[in-house]
């Protein structure tokens, strides 16, 4: 078995904000390697996720951040289960960093069920439209260059105009969004490994960023 030291604990505990317990456990399945040590943690925080939504919210809290220059700030309500972990100072600070977050990077949606099958259908014209341009200049230079032009196959023109809306949209779903304090993990991940720490279904339920001269 791999020796873990104090240092690689310490480490994946500060990228992931999980205990120490379930830090080290994670390392030693992964044989030391921090690497492998973060997927196991993700995959688990996942798992617990899952098991955890029928569960309902009978607490939460409501946290809020201004920039230092007053002209900017965000509103957060983060739910739980009950009230012994809406006190919680750690589960405090992490709405303050969400509401941080949400000040920083203006998401649009909360979750991807937010987004509107008018709004998906809008930006998968545009992407269409894209490709297909790109596809008829791709023709021109094959036709310049003497070449015989072979345009790439359905199911691969519908994977890739799917990976450009979903790079599009993951830009502007807050949970999807990678955390601007780490940004090895994104929202969803933060709230999974809440989830795990403090052992209980957790969700952002409500969000909303104000700005001096904008109407939201």
């Amino acid at each position: 078995m791999a020796t873990i030291t104090t240092e690689q604990v310490k480490d994946l505990r500060d990228k992931t904000g999980i205990s120490v317990m379930q830090c080290r456990k994670a390392l030693e399945e992964a044989g030391g390697d921090t690497e492998k040590a973060l997927i196991i943690l993700r995959k688990k925080s996942g798992e617990l996720s899952a098991k955890k939504a029928d569960r309902t919210f009978g607490a939460g809290v409501v946290g809020a951040y201004v920039h230092a220059t007053g002209s900017v700030g965000s509103m957060v309500t983060l739910m739980c289960e009950t009230d012994f972990v809406a006190n919680n100072e750690e589960f405090k600070v992490l709405v303050r960093d969400i509401a941080m977050h949400v000040t920083a990077t203006n998401p649009k949606y909360g979750t991807r069920d937010a987004i509107t099958e008018a709004e998906r259908n809008a930006a998968k014209e545009v992407f269409e439209n894209e490709m297909k341009k790109a596809e008829e200049e791709d023709m021109e230079k094959a036709k310049a260059a003497g070449k015989v032009f072979k345009a790439k196959p359905a199911e691969i023109k519908a994977s890739i105009l799917e990976g450009k809306l979903n790079a599009y949209f993951a830009e502007q779903v807050l949970v999807d969004q990678p955390f601007i304090k780490n940004p090895d993990v994104t929202i969803a991940a933060l709230i999974d490994n809440a989830m795990q720490k403090f052992g209980e279904k957790i969700a952002i339920t409500q969000f909303s960023r104000m700005a001096v001269g904008q109407g939201n």
